[in-house]
């Protein structure tokens, strides 16, 4: 099958397939004499594969861990499950964190009157930038929701 083919039928893009071809994530696929790429299910079962990975968040270098221990018949299902159980914390983390953003975000909208007036605890808020952090905390702005509803913006 050619490479549109194997893209409907793995549901990974023709433009995506070529990336992964590229970096060596999927092995670079044979060429027909008129040139096209030239793909069998096992090409395509791989791409699934990566696809299914990119759908649950993992990195390409995981995917890349993850596909050498798919191939491996060696493998123990521990390497496997470590990895997964990595990715679930770091997913976790990353949804406190946008919660964290959307808390400090709807807390600025509801401080915001929303009509004619220039003075906007949203823009206040964005003007007063982060505060330095090691690590993504409430501390997304430095001042208080309530004292950027009071604040004036001042224009650049």
């Amino acid at each position: 099958m050619n490479i549109g083919e194997a893209s409907r039928a793995s549901g990974v893009s023709a433009k995506m397939i070529r990336h992964y071809e590229s970096i060596g994530l999927v092995p670079r696929a044979d060429r027909q004499d008129s040139g096209y790429r030239e793909y069998g299910p096992e090409d395509v079962h791989r791409l699934s594969f990566v696809r299914r990975a990119r759908d649950l968040g993992f990195s390409l270098d995981r995917i890349r861990v993850l596909l050498g221990l798919w191939g491996d018949p060696s493998r123990t299902s521990a390497e496997v499950k470590a990895l997964a159980l990595t990715h679930i914390k770091e997913l976790e983390e990353k949804a406190r964190h946008l919660q964290e953003m959307a808390d400090v975000l709807r807390g600025l909208s509801l401080a915001c009157d929303g009509d004619g007036r220039p003075d906007c605890p949203i823009i206040a808020g964005l003007e007063a930038g982060p505060r330095p952090s090691s690590r993504p905390s409430r501390d997304l702005f430095p001042m208080p929701v309530d004292q950027a509803a009071k604040g004036k913006v001042l224009a650049p």
